[in-house]
């Protein structure tokens, strides 16, 4: 959710060949606006992807630039919203990601001293405020006296016309810089740099920097200089970040999953093995054990919750938005906290909250050294590699990959080994039976998924994939709740996907009520009579894994046939940063 990049260079840079191309990189975090800003006073900004932005304007040169991609909170999608901001005399120039929850006072005290205002947003006040602020005081004066006036979350980038220096401020909202031979990178993740070098410095809370061309410095709240570690991070990305023959990213990551499951074990089983029996001793031995996370990252969850109360462990899950209200938490809890980028802002917050209560904690992630990462006791990397489509495939899967392999350890009973190859073959068999089912699903108003215990948070997530992906009203629910309610709403012709796993003749019966008011019912099973076969004898988790992976198949295939825009569907970030 938006995306920050800037790059101070002792010789001159091209904005669109080093600069836009790291933003770019960025822009799997979703984005409705683009926008850039050097130290000549040069600006460009519009609405629209980065690539038609590209083309759109010249190849500026310069030595110090900053550039943002927008996803629009405060204020609508419009051009004069998009980033960057500047101050009233123009020479002051900000990107901006989180949200400045004061705005409305600040801004009407500015106003007051004579700033005039352009736009809708939030974001603007930042380089009226400095404006102001540099009056009277240093740079680094004004800073702090942002950093103890602003309430809300911020990276900010901050650049001055003619003065070859970028200053970066980090509250809430992730932030970091990258040192490559010849620049340095200030970017909302590593990925954006990723590709020209492997060494950041990750910025903290209430932290601040100032970068030149050939040193930079970091200070605290207070002005105090600071000594940070630089992180060398390895992450395997150069073969999965282009779409090569595939129309979409979302497909390819669809196929990736055997290879990206495998990796994950191979993970488990070998640098990450000590981790593994670290993380089961802690579930074995806490009292308490809850789960947090958000979207497609709480259904994993949730299946994580169903292996370990299947071998007799107690533990719980909640939304991470609304663990504060519910969740008990003391120090005999463990917390385990999934987010497959590891800055998601709800899952970042409870994490810290509970984190201060005296929690362990224990996250999964995907992208290393991300904020959720740095703050937990423990931390298994899922190995899914960069997920550029906004829908989580691959990093669905290997979530519940190592959720199912946790589980084993502490005695579920399953063959780990052979789940890389049952998705393959689940994917090859059906494919195409599943293009020709999207041909008849792709203008239904409504579509339901059932399922029972292993087979419920499938039906959840596949229902979000058609939400998401298919802009299909679609709702995933426990088969025995279909008659307290929504059967009010099947209709002949309503489609109703039921999962099936083992005989689980309770479900075959849901489907059956169904299906006697008229419902088009299909089935996924893999021990009864289906329409999609999943080739497992038992249910033993990775019916739950397959299923979904049909889910996938099926989403995409829809919105190929609506020619939707499958990677970026509107609306939608892939790392959710603001609250």
């Amino acid at each position: 959710m938006c995306g920050i990049v800037g790059i101070i260079n002792e010789g001159n840079i091209s904005v669109k060949n080093d600069l836009l191309k790291s933003l770019k990189r960025l822009e799997y975090r979703g984005y409705d606006s683009v926008g850039f800003a050097d130290v000549q006073g040069n600006v460009e900004k519009d609405i629209g992807e980065i690539s038609k932005f590209m083309d759109s304007i010249k190849d500026y040169k310069t030595s110090c630039a900053i550039s943002h991609t927008r996803w629009a909170t405060h204020g609508g999608v419009t051009k004069t919203n998009s980033h960057p901001h500047w101050n009233s005399k123009k020479n002051i120039f900000t990107v901006h990601n989180g949200i400045i929850e004061n705005y409305e006072e600040l801004k009407k005290e500015l106003i007051s001293k004579g700033h005039e205002f352009i736009t809708e947003t939030d974001s603007e006040i930042i380089s009226h405020f400095f404006d102001e602020e540099l009056k009277s005081k240093t740079m680094i004066e004004a800073i702090k006296s942002f950093i103890r006036r602003i309430k809300g979350t911020y990276a900010i980038l901050i650049i001055e016309k003619g003065k070859n220096r970028i200053y970066a401020i980090k509250k809430d909202s992730p932030l970091v810089l990258g040192l490559a031979k010849d620049r340095f990178y200030l970017a909302s993740d590593i990925y954006a740099f990723s590709d020209n070098t492997n060494k950041a410095i990750f910025f903290e809370d209430e932290e601040f920097a100032i970068v030149d061309p050939d040193r930079y410095s970091f200070y605290d709240l207070n002005g105090n200089e600071l000594k940070k570690s630089i992180y060398e991070f390895t992450w395997a990305i150069t073969q999965e970040e282009s779409v090569k023959d595939y129309p979409h990213y979302m497909i390819k990551e669809i196929h990736e999953q055997p290879i990206s499951s495998q990796r994950l074990l191979n993970s488990l089983d070998g640098e990450q093995h000590e981790k593994v029996a670290k993380i089961a001793n802690l579930i074995k031995n806490s009292k308490r054990v809850v789960f947090t996370a958000a979207g497609s990252s709480y259904y994993a969850s949730l299946l994580g919750v169903y292996f370990l109360n299947r071998i007799g462990i107690n533990a719980h899950t909640l939304i991470a938005s609304e663990f504060q209200n519910f969740m008990l938490v003391d120090k005999d809890t463990l917390l385990i906290a999934i987010s497959q980028s590891g800055e998601t802002m709800d899952v970042v917050t409870a994490t810290k909250w509970a984190r201060e209560r005296g929690a362990k904690i224990v996250s999964l992630v995907n992208v290393p050294h991300s904020t959720l990462q740095r703050i937990s006791d423990i931390s298994l990397e899922i190995h899914a590699g960069p997920e550029i489509s906004v829908a989580a495939t691959k990093t669905f899967t290997n979530q519940v990959v190592a959720l199912l392999y946790l589980s084993y350890i502490l005695g579920f009973s399953i063959n780990m080994k052979t789940i890389p190859e049952k998705i393959d073959y689940v994917i090859n068999e059906n494919e195409e039976s599943i293009k020709h089912l999207a041909n008849e699903l792709y203008d239904k108003k409504d579509i339901y998924i059932i399922g029972r215990g292993l087979s419920y948070p499938p039906s959840r997530e596949m229902a979000l994939k058609l939400k998401e992906i298919s802009y299909i009203h679609a709702e995933g629910m426990m088969g025995g709740e279909l008659k307290h309610g929504t059967i009010a709403l099947i209709e002949p012709g309503t489609p109703v996907i039921a999962l099936i796993p083992g005989k689980d003749f309770d479900m075959h019966s849901n489907a059956k009520e169904v299906e006697a008011r008229g419902a088009r019912v299909i089935k996924i099973a893999n021990m009864m009579e289906s329409d999609f076969k999943i080739d497992v004898t038992i249910n033993d988790g990775k019916f739950a894994i397959l299923s979904v992976v049909i889910g996938q198949l099926l989403t995409y295939y829809i919105a190929r046939k609506k020619g939707l825009p499958i990677d970026k569907p509107r609306n939608l970030a892939k790392s959710v940063t603001v609250k």
